[in-house]
């Protein structure tokens, strides 16, 4: 009987881990596809499909150590023009109600305040999970790549 409860736990623990994996493949997923969404909009100037993504109080530091809310983030996306745009070797990793994504991003154009751009990047986003089984991204960094 002792083996029996012993078996049945062993049994309820892989279960419940498979869930659990199963759930951060899909928030992987989610928010890698959302990475993926927010790039195309960007190169496309869509600032109103970008806005709803990122939270409020959403903070952006960019590869020149400028910081920047979430207004002056997405004013600086509206009216580039960009040739290239793109993100890479997206990876994403969930803490519970928290997800992390690294990735490398390639763009060459113009921001929307004229900057010209040309450059290569690695970038790390933070995502949480928000009221209405939501991801919003709440902080964006990026430096240089080597």
């Amino acid at each position: 009987m002792k083996r029996m409860l012993v078996g049945l736990a062993l049994l309820a623990m892989v279960v419940g881990a498979q869930a659990q994996m199963s759930k951060s493949s899909e928030v992987q997923e989610a928010v890698t596809k959302m990475e993926q969404q927010w790039t195309t909009d960007a190169k496309a100037g869509n600032v109103d499909a970008i806005a709803p993504i990122l939270a409020e109080n959403f903070v952006n530091m960019d590869s020149d150590g400028s910081v920047r809310g979430k207004a002056d983030s997405l004013l600086r996306m509206k009216g580039a023009k960009w040739q290239v745009n793109e993100i890479s070797d997206v990876k994403v990793t969930v803490f519970g109600t928290t997800a992390v994504a690294t990735g490398a991003w390639q763009g060459k154009g113009t921001t929307g305040d004229g900057k010209a751009v040309d450059a290569h990047e690695h970038w790390v986003d933070t995502w949480m999970k928000i009221p209405g089984n939501k991801w919003q991204c709440i902080a964006s960094a990026s430096t240089p790549a080597k």
